[in-house]
């Protein structure tokens, strides 16, 4: 078992409205008038008010090379990681010197080594910390990097976890990328980098808590066969390309529901018992579909679609900001919550935790 101790957020410096980000779209792309009337009510039902970014919007109106997006991503990576660890830790008692592992999470730049051996070098981590990057895993990298660590402290129960979450989603757009999945990844995609404290049932720091938190009681993972083309990258010279399929809020309604509905009867627990479900916004698409599969409330989804509205959809980093306002929120002992994210795979990630001392 492993407990969720505290979350930490790197915000990225630039703020833009999701209006300014329309004219922007109109200003770069040479659709027609007819083409623009079709596509621009994607960024009105969206859902977003605004996002935040790792760099100004004059930089998206010129072109740029893989090599300059890899190399502000390593940079700009590195930066904001550090900002959501130190804030995640400044919650805690706990120091870089007692962590016993390191995962680091992202799927929109590549390093090696990874950016985890730059963070160690950064901070007072043990040379004999413990590193795990993960790749590729898109927006359900949140929730599945918690499922991994949670085994990780299942068979080392007096240790320690630092999970971190790096998307910067803004330095993958393509200016000649005139494919409607394009424009939706436009509409929705901000950046977002998360750092999740968790510590194992038997830590030493356990004996510290004087609150309420969340403990991963089980998970379970589904990959659908055949359907690497819902989600994902397109690699091209200059980077890389979003794939992002019309599907996915039906895919919702068929492959989600199944694996939830398979998953709450296997732990004996129903809709009714669940206080909050901490779910990847996707988009609002993606959220009502949720809802109406499993006549989810919409209370339950409060901080999903107050997450998505203020910062977009952050990939991989976008649940760890969910998880964070939920434990801001009066729970009692006892009360369930849900982590879920789809991703690309096809991929559902599901976590059964319940708040308790």
């Amino acid at each position: 078992m492993a407990i969720i101790r505290s979350v930490g957020t790197g915000i990225p410096k630039y703020e833009i409205s999701q209006t300014r980000v329309k004219d922007l779209v109109q200003h770069i792309f040479s659709y027609s008038e007819r083409v623009i009337e079709r596509l621009l009510p994607v960024f009105d039902n969206a859902a977003i008010k605004h996002r935040q970014l790792v760099v100004p919007e004059e930089w998206f109106l010129s072109e740029h090379s893989f090599e300059e997006r890899n190399r502000l991503y390593h940079q700009l990576a590195i930066q904001y990681s550090l900002e959501a660890m130190d804030h995640c830790l400044e919650q805690t008692t706990i120091n870089y010197d007692e962590i016993d592992m390191l995962v680091f999470v992202s799927s929109t730049g590549v390093s090696t080594p990874s950016i985890d051996t730059f963070l160690m070098n950064k901070r007072p981590f043990r040379r004999n910390v413990e590193r795990m990057p993960l790749w590729g895993l898109g927006c359900a990298g949140g929730a599945i990097g918690l499922s991994r660590v949670h085994n990780w402290l299942k068979a080392n129960p007096e240790k320690t976890a630092l999970l971190v979450n790096c998307e910067i989603c803004s330095l993958t757009f393509q200016r000649g990328d005139h494919k409607k999945s394009n424009i939706i990844g436009t509409a929705l995609f901000g950046d977002g980098i998360s750092a999740v404290l968790l510590i194992g049932e038997k830590s030493k720091y356990r004996e510290e808590q004087n609150k309420l938190l969340p403990m991963i009681k089980s998970y379970s993972s589904y990959t659908k066969k055949d359907s690497t083309d819902v989600m994902g990258w397109g690699v091209v010279n200059s980077g890389f390309e979003v794939v992002f399929s019309k599907s996915i809020p039906a895919l919702v309604e068929t492959i989600w529901k199944d694996h939830m509905l398979s998953f709450m009867e296997v732990e004996q627990v129903e809709i009714e018992d669940i206080k909050g479900f901490i779910a990847h916004p996707g988009g609002k698409k993606v959220l009502d579909a949720m809802k109406q599969s499993l006549h989810i409330h919409p209370e339950k989804l409060k901080y999903s679609e107050k997450v998505l509205n203020d910062h977009g959809n952050m990939s991989s980093a976008t649940v760890q900001y969910v998880l964070q306002r939920w434990l801001k929120e009066d729970m009692k002992s006892g009360d369930k919550g849900i982590v879920c994210a789809l991703g690309p795979g096809f991929s559902s990630e599901i976590i059964l935790v319940e708040w308790d001392k």
